[in-house]
């Protein structure tokens, strides 16, 4: 049976004196280590900047804006014309009869005035006006 990491609580080689995820130095144990559960150590990534996938010819726009206009004028979807969207903003007008739109506007422009700037960027291919 394995033997598991005091540093990150991957699994190690017993014969191992290095982890081979977190690099701590590891002391032979004597004897073997309790059962553990099957336990699957996926090994972080390093995160690289997600601002490098932003970019520059990406057209500006305001993040509160877009917010009120799903709010106030989601049911028209003036939202989604703002946003570049022009395909959804016709579904919304051609459905806006049946108040369906104006509810997802609502729900769309509270996701919109909640979420962070880099995550409202990516989603709608835009850059915050600073």
């Amino acid at each position: 049976m394995d033997n598991l990491c005091p540093q990150c609580g991957a699994p190690v080689d017993a014969n191992s004196t290095k982890c081979q995820y977190c690099g701590a130095a590891l002391t032979p144990k004597a004897a073997p280590a309790a059962a553990q559960p099957n336990v699957v150590y996926v090994p972080v990534q390093n995160a690289t900047a997600s601002n490098s996938a932003i970019s520059n010819s990406w057209p500006i726009k305001n993040k509160m804006v877009a917010g009120l206009l799903a709010i106030l004028l989601g049911g028209l979807g003036i939202h989604k014309f703002y946003l570049g969207n022009n395909f959804k903003g016709i579904l919304y007008i051609v459905f806006c009869w049946c108040y369906i739109p104006a509810i997802l506007g609502l729900i769309e422009g509270i996701q919109i005035l909640c979420s962070n700037d880099e995550n409202f960027q990516l989603k709608y291919k835009c850059r915050i006006q600073k």
